[in-house]
C-alpha cells in the first residue's frame, strides 16, 4: 500500500472531512447566527466523497472521521457511512467515526454501530440547560443527553469534547470530569481557536488556556499522566478518583505539530494541509475532471509535499481579527 509521507518525514494517515457547512446549532465560538451556507453546486456529492476518501484510504489513511457543520444532518449520510465501511471489512482501514453535536444520536447510533463505527466524538461544552441554549443557540440539552444514551446503548464508546470559556463554562469543570467519569465518557478540553468572524463574539474575552484549567482540576482531583494515544493532537491524563481520562488540546499555549498526521477536506472539496494555515489544494477539479483516479492521486500526492511543519495560531489583542478566516463549520472541527 502507498504511504503519504510530509516533507517533514511524517506520515499521513488520518482524513478528517466535513461532509457539510450546515449545522442546526449555531455556537458562539464557531458561527454566525445567521451563516450563508454554500451553494449545493460547490458541495461534494455523497458519491464524490466517497472517491475522495477512497484514495486517500489507498494511499495510507487508517483514519477516517466525519465532521461539520454537523455531520448527521447531511441528507442521507449514512449511504456514505455503509459505503466507507467495506474499507474496514477489508483491512485497509482501521477507523471510521464521527464529531458530531449529539442532536441525532438518537436516530443513527445503532446503525452506526452496525456498520463498525465504534466510537464517537460528542461536543459539550456545559452541563446546564440554559447555559448550552446560550452557547448552541439553537440547540436543546435534553435532546443531546438522548443521543448520548443511545450511543451508550448501541454500545459506541463516547468522547465529551468541551471547549474551555472563560467565563462561561469555567465553574463548570468539576461537574464534567464527575459526571463524563459516571457516565464512563472520555472528556477532552480544547482551547478555543481563532477561526471566522462569529458575529459580535469576542475570542479574547472567551480565551481561557488550559493550564488554567489544569491547575484548577488539580485542586480536586488527581491527575495521573498516561501514555495514550487516540492518534489525534491530545495529551492525556487519568483521573485517579472516577477512572476516566481526561485529554487537553492547546493550539494556542502548546503547539502540537511536530507529530501531525492528519490533513482536513472541506465539503467542497478543498484540502486543508494544516487547520492553522490558509494553504490549500482543490481536489474537486481534478476530482470532476475525469472519472478515473490518476488526476486526484496526483493532486493529492502534490498537496501532501506542501504540508508545513506547523500552525500560526495566535489571539491577537490588538486586531481583534481571528487569525484564519474561514469557519470551523467549514473546515471541520
Amino acid at each position: 500500500m502507498a504511504e503519504m509521507i510530509d516533507p517533514f518525514g511524517r506520515a499521513i494517515t488520518y482524513l478528517r472531512v466535513s461532509v457539510t457547512d450546515r449545522c442546526d446549532f449555531r455556537c458562539v465560538y464557531c458561527m454566525a447566527e445567521n451563516m450563508t451556507f454554500l451553494p449545493k453546486a460547490d458541495i461534494l456529492s455523497l458519491e464524490e466523497l466517497d472517491r475522495v476518501c477512497s484514495a486517500f484510504v489507498r494511499q495510507g489513511v487508517k483514519k477516517l472521521r466525519m465532521t461539520g457543520g454537523e455531520p448527521l444532518v447531511r441528507r442521507d449520510i449514512m449511504k456514505l457511512f455503509r459505503s466507507l465501511s467495506r474499507h474496514l471489512e477489508s483491512g485497509a482501514l482501521e477507523e471510521l467515526t464521527l464529531t458530531t453535536n449529539g442532536s441525532q444520536l438518537g436516530r443513527f447510533s445503532h446503525e452506526l454501530a452496525d456498520i463498525g463505527v465504534k466510537r464517537v466524538n460528542v461536543s459539550l461544552d456545559t452541563l446546564d440547560p440554559d447555559k448550552f441554549a446560550a452557547i448552541t443557540r439553537w440547540g436543546k440539552l435534553d435532546q443531546v443527553m438522548e443521543g448520548l444514551a443511545a450511543a451508550k446503548a448501541a454500545g459506541l464508546q463516547v468522547k465529551i469534547n468541551a471547549v474551555a470559556l472563560k467565563g462561561v463554562n469555567d465553574d463548570e469543570v468539576d461537574r464534567l470530569v464527575s459526571w463524563c467519569g459516571d457516565e464512563g465518557y472520555d472528556l477532552t478540553f480544547i482551547e478555543v481557536m481563532p477561526m471566522g468572524d462569529i458575529g459580535g463574539e469576542d475570542r479574547v474575552e472567551q480565551y481561557w488556556p488550559l493550564s488554567m484549567l489544569r491547575a484548577q482540576l488539580a485542586e480536586k482531583w488527581t491527575l495521573d499522566e498516561i501514555d495514550y494515544q487516540t492518534g489525534g493532537p491530545a495529551r492525556y491524563v487519568r483521573v485517579k478518583e472516577t477512572g476516566g481520562r481526561i485529554g487537553f488540546i492547546t493550539p494556542m499555549t502548546h503547539n502540537f505539530c511536530e507529530s501531525c498526521n492528519r490533513v482536513r477536506l472541506t465539503c467542497t472539496g478543498t484540502l486543508y494541509m494544516c487547520l492553522g494555515q490558509e494553504d490549500a489544494a482543490d481536489l474537486r477539479a481534478p476530482l470532476r475532471a475525469s472519472e478515473s483516479d490518476g488526476l486526484l492521486d496526483d493532486a493529492i500526492m502534490e498537496a501532501i509535499g506542501r504540508k508545513p511543519k506547523g500552525h500560526d495560531f495566535i489571539i491577537d489583542r490588538r486586531r481583534k481579527q481571528p487569525a484564519v478566516s474561514r469557519h470551523m463549520s467549514v473546515t471541520g472541527g
